[in-house]
C-alpha cells in the first residue's frame, strides 16, 4: 500500500512536469518572434513542431505493452531532457523545431503511459477521484510556469545574487533571457529520470477496454463515422485551447502595447489557473446535469469571451481572452467521455485514436499563424469559431450508449419530504 502511494505521488509529479513542459509556449513566443527574428506564420511552426509529436500516441501504446511502463518512462524523459539541453545550448529556430519535437514525443509517451498506471496504483475505485486531483496537479503547473518565465526574464542579468539566478547569468546569453526555462526543464527531467530508475513499480495488467490493437480493430474503427467525429471534435478542442493560449501574448502585445514578459505572461497564467477552476465547477455541473447541455454552454461562453478580448478595448481583452480557459475546462473531459461511452468496444484503440487527435495542437496555431500574415492576427483567431462550433455541434448530435449520471433534485427533495411524513 505505502508503495503504491508512492507511484500515485510519482504519476502526479510527472502529470504537474507534462504540462510545465508543454504550456509554456504561449508565454515566450513573443520573445522567440524576436530573438529569431520570426514573422508570425513562422512563429506557429513551433507550437506544431511539438503538438505533431502526438501521432506518435498510438505507437506509444504499443511500446508500452512490449517493453512496459518504467523503461517508456524512462524513455520518455530521456528525449524531453535531450530536447531542452540542446534548446538551451544551442537557442536557434532550426534546432527548436527539433527540440520541441523531441519533447512533444516524450510527453506524449508519458500520457499514454501513466493513466494505466494511475488506476493499478491509485486502486480502481478511487481512479475517478485521483484523474481529477492529476488534473489540477496540471492545471497547477501551467499556472505556475508563465510566472516563472516572467520571474526569469525580470531578474536575469540584473543585480539579482540568489544562487539560481547566477548560475543562469552564466549560462543564459544577453535577451535570451527565455532560455532559462530551456535549462529548467533539463534539470526537471534530468531528476525524473533518476526518480522513475529507482522507484519500483507495480505489475500493470492492461484491461481489455485499455489495450490498443491494430490491424482489423482499428481499420474498423477508423471506417466508424462516429469515431472520425469524435476524433475531430478532440482536433477541435485542444486547437482551440493551444490556439488561444498560444496567441494570447503574442495579440495583447501587437493590438494593447501589453508587456509579454510581464502582464502577458500573467494573461496566459489565469488562463490555465481559471481552466482549472472551471474544471472543479464542472464537475459539479455535470452530476446536476446533462453534460451535452453543459457542453454547450459552456461552449457559448467561451465564444462571448473570445470575442470581446478580440474586438473589446484592452481592459477588457485582459480579462476576456484568459476567462475563455474557465469555460473551456469541461470541453476535453465531456468529448472524450461521450466518445468513449458512444461505442460499445475497442475503448483501448479508440482512446489512442482520439488522443491522436491532440495534433490538434499543431495545425490549428499554425493555421492562425499563416492567416495573420494575410490578415492580422486579430482577425486570424476567428478561426476558432469554426472549432468551438464544432465542438457547440457535438451536444447537438451526440447520442451516448450511456449517459451522464446525475443527481435528481426533485426526486431527492421528494423522498426527504416523505420521510418527514
Amino acid at each position: 500500500m505505502r508503495q503504491n502511494t508512492l507511484i500515485v505521488i510519482l504519476i502526479l509529479l510527472i502529470f504537474f512536469v507534462i504540462s510545465f513542459l508543454t504550456n509554456i509556449l504561449g508565454p515566450i513566443i513573443p520573445d522567440l518572434v524576436e530573438s529569431f527574428d520570426l514573422s508570425i506564420g513562422l512563429a506557429g511552426f513551433l507550437p506544431f513542431a511539438f503538438f505533431v509529436a502526438y501521432g506518435v500516441s498510438i505507437p506509444s501504446g504499443i511500446l508500452v505493452e512490449t517493453y512496459r511502463e518504467k523503461p517508456v518512462l524512462i524513455g520518455a524523459f530521456v528525449l524531453a531532457f535531450l530536447g531542452s539541453l540542446v534548446f538551451a545550448l544551442i537557442p536557434k529556430f532550426s534546432v527548436a523545431l527539433a527540440s520541441l519535437f523531441s519533447i512533444g514525443v516524450g510527453m506524449a509517451m508519458l500520457q499514454v503511459a501513466i493513466n494505466p498506471l494511475l488506476r493499478v496504483a491509485g486502486g480502481e475505485e478511487h481512479f475517478a477521484f485521483n484523474s481529477v486531483l492529476a488534473q489540477l496537479f496540471s492545471g497547477a503547473a501551467s499556472f505556475f510556469s508563465p510566472l516563472l518565465y516572467s520571474y526569469f526574464v525580470q531578474n536575469i542579468h540584473t543585480n539579482n545574487t540568489s544562487f539560481w539566478i547566477q548560475w543562469l547569468n552564466n549560462v543564459v546569453p544577453v535577451h535570451f533571457e527565455w532560455v532559462s526555462l530551456y535549462w529548467v526543464f533539463a534539470l526537471t527531467t534530468l531528476l525524473m529520470i533518476v526518480v522513475v530508475a529507482i522507484i519500483k513499480f507495480p505489475n500493470v495488467t492492461l484491461k481489455d477496454d485499455e489495450r490498443i490493437e491494430v490491424g482489423g480493430v482499428f481499420s474498423e474503427l477508423l471506417r466508424n463515422k462516429t469515431v472520425l467525429l469524435f476524433f475531430a471534435g478532440i482536433f477541435a478542442y485542444v486547437g482551440t485551447e493551444q490556439g488561444i493560449a498560444n496567441w494570447i501574448s503574442k495579440f495583447l502585445q501587437l493590438y494593447h502595447g501589453v508587456d509579454p514578459a510581464t502582464e502577458g505572461a500573467t494573461a496566459v497564467a489565469y488562463f490555465w489557473g481559471l481552466m482549472t477552476i472551471g474544471c472543479v465547477l464542472g464537475l459539479v455541473l455535470l452530476k446536476l446535469a446533462d453534460s451535452r447541455k453543459v457542453l454547450m454552454i459552456f461552449t457559448v461562453g467561451a465564444i462571448g469571451l473570445l470575442l470581446l478580448g478580440l474586438f473589446g478595448p484592452k481592459e477588457w481583452a485582459l480579462y476576456a481572452l484568459p476567462a475563455t480557459g474557465f469555460f473551456a475546462s469541461v470541453m476535453w473531459s465531456i468529448v472524450f467521455s461521450l466518445a468513449l461511452n458512444s461505442i460499445p468496444q475497442h475503448h483501448g484503440t479508440f482512446s489512442g485514436i482520439l488522443c491522436t487527435g491532440i495534433v490538434g495542437g499543431a495545425i490549428v496555431p499554425l493555421i492562425i499563424g499563416g492567416l495573420a500574415e494575410w490578415f492580422g492576427l486579430r482577425w486570424a483567431m476567428l478561426v476558432m469559431l469554426i472549432t468551438l462550433g464544432y465542438i457547440f455541434s457535438i451536444g447537438l448530435w451526440a447520442k451516448p450508449l450511456v449517459m451522464n449520471a446525475t443527481i435528481n433534485l426533485k426526486s431527492e427533495s421528494g423522498r426527504r419530504t416523505g420521510a418527514k411524513e
